[in-house]
């Protein structure tokens, strides 16, 4: 089923990775060469129209360019791990009932960033991949891969038998979220906007490490906490106090 995006860095994204994209609505004055020229040499079907029009067709920040595009792709578990390349330690991010499309969007443009395998999320219980995803990703929704489960506590203990460990962030432990060398097998579970981690997908983690949380608050944002631990664990991999490079 196609849908529609919008946004040039993700339209520029769609068109860079050869992503089918049966139409591209642009804003008359809008003069961006490389949208336009990219486009064109890949046969993709240009319309140039008014704003109102653009607006009535997603409703968001379009900054002037929408696209209906192929449906985003997701993978099983065991396809999503055929993917990892080898030569480095894996890392892997998952999803425990993520709802909220801007920090999906926010966490796989992080973990593009850090140069994570793939994302996990479960099925039915997590936000999917749509056009506020892609738009908040600026593009990492087309470098990412999604594996989508029926079950994320059954998914990590598979993972674990596949050689991963588990670690997820709680305030029952002690541990420091920098006390730890992130240099192995990975899977980092990010838990629910206010909820957490759900009681059985916190006992498969074989690590949990706590944030340090001042002046009273309780919680960070899924996609703060996210990105924190995921720069955290590129620091323990590739940490440059000790000369170590990528």
């Amino acid at each position: 089923m196609a849908q529609y995006v919008y946004g040039k860095s993700v339209v520029l994204s769609a068109l860079r990775s050869g992503k089918k994209i049966e139409k591209l609505w642009i804003q008359n004055g809008r003069n961006d060469d490389e949208v336009e020229v990219l486009a064109r040499r890949s046969k993709v079907a240009v319309e140039k129209t008014e704003r109102k029009h653009l607006d009535h067709l997603v409703g968001g920040n379009h900054q002037g360019y929408v696209a209906l595009v192929e449906e985003y792709p997701t993978y099983d578990l065991k396809q999503l791990l055929a993917t990892v390349q080898p030569g480095h330690q894996p890392l892997l991010i998952a999803l425990d009932q993520l709802q909220d499309p801007h920090n999906l969007g926010a966490i796989m443009r992080t973990a593009a960033c850090v140069g994570a395998d793939g994302i996990i999320i479960e099925k039915n219980r997590s936000v999917s991949l749509n056009a506020t995803v892609a738009k908040v990703s600026a593009g990492a929704i087309d470098i990412i891969k999604v594996a989508e489960v029926t079950n994320l506590s059954q998914a990590l203990k598979s993972l674990k038998k596949e050689g991963y460990w588990v670690v997820g962030t709680s305030l029952k432990t002690e541990k420091d979220y920098r006390s730890v060398d992130y240099d192995m097998p990975l899977v980092l579970v990010v838990g629910s906007e206010g909820e957490g981690m759900r009681r059985l997908v916190e006992e498969n983690c074989d690590i949990l490490v706590k944030m340090p949380l001042k002046n009273g608050m309780d919680s960070l944002n899924a996609s703060v906490a996210a990105g924190i631990m995921l720069y955290t664990i590129y620091d323990s991999r590739f940490p440059v106090r000790q000369g170590k490079s990528e």
